[in-house]
Order: structure tokens, then sequence, then C-alpha cells
């Protein structure tokens, strides 16, 4: 199994910054993508970024030049940088780590509210 453990989210103004991260545990080998999705109540969860094993990135089009992805293999971690959030990023954020055919697996989300 692999357990994932997200931290860093909370409460912050308009304009300003949060870093989540990610620790996985657990039965990890192989390639994996890591990444970020969210959701907010009544909606289907969405992606905000990927990265693949060797550092390649993905965004969705609403983060593009605001949020960075990042991952440290040593430490089975993945990091989201958030800058410049607006009240349209607040949402539950999940961590997400996909093996392909050998499983996908979710966090238990952390909350991320940005006040206006």
């Amino acid at each position: 199994q692999v357990q994932l453990v997200e931290s860093g989210g909370g409460l912050v103004q308009s304009g300003g910054s949060l870093r989540l991260s990610c620790a996985a545990s657990g039965r990890i080998f192989g390639v994996y993508d890591m990444g970020w999705y969210r959701q907010v109540p009544g909606k289907q969860r969405t992606l905000v970024a990927t990265i693949s094993s060797g550092g390649r990135t993905n965004y969705a089009d609403p983060v593009k030049g605001r949020f960075t992805i990042s991952r440290d293999n040593a430490k089975n971690t993945v990091y989201l940088q958030m800058n410049s959030l607006i009240a349209e990023d607040t949402a539950v954020y999940y961590c997400n780590l996909d093996r392909g055919s050998a499983g996908r697996y979710w966090g238990q989300g952390t909350q991320v509210t940005v006040s206006s």
C-alpha cells in the first residue's frame, strides 16, 4: 500500500502565498507521476498540476504562471508553491501518486481558503 500525507493548507489573504507538501510512504517503487488536484463542494475534482519522475510538469490553465510544482525523489515528496492566490483557488487540495496500471493513490486532502 501507499500512504500520502499532505500539509501546508490554511487561510490566506488574496494575493498571498502558500506551499503545500505531500509525503509518500509505503510500497513505492518504479516510475510514477505525482500531482495535485482540487475540489470545491458540488463540483468534480480537477487537475492543478502534475510532475513526472523525470521532472516534466503540466499545469491547468487557471494556475499557470502562479503555481509551481516540484518533487524530491529522495524524499518521495511533492510540493506545490502557490503564489498570487485568488478567491477562486479556494478548495480542498488532494495529492495524487499515479503508478499507472500498478495503482493510483490519493491523500486525505488539505483545505486552502483564500479570503478576498
